[in-house]
């Protein structure tokens, strides 16, 4: 499922950082070495299909790497 964050997340929360991450090994396998963070956020999204939605996203980002595999978690509206 292909989406589009549209704008700026907003409510950023820490909800696991280093080892803490069950992910870890497959994340830096994929992406490589990194301080990596499991974020989550509100954000407005366009959909594959062209509606635009407010959700809950989680996602892993790593310093020098970037964002990664955004999840929507629940709709908001």
């Amino acid at each position: 499922m292909s989406l589009e964050v549209i704008g700026k997340i907003s409510n950023i929360e820490l909800i696991a950082a280093g080892n803490a991450i069950r992910e870890l090994r497959r994340l830096r396998r994929a992406y490589g070495a990194g301080r990596w963070r499991k974020l989550k956020g509100t954000a407005t999204l366009r959909l594959p299909d062209g509606r635009m939605v407010k959700a809950e996203v989680h996602w892993y980002e790593s310093h020098g790497i970037g964002k990664k595999e955004f999840k929507i978690k629940r709709f908001l509206e």
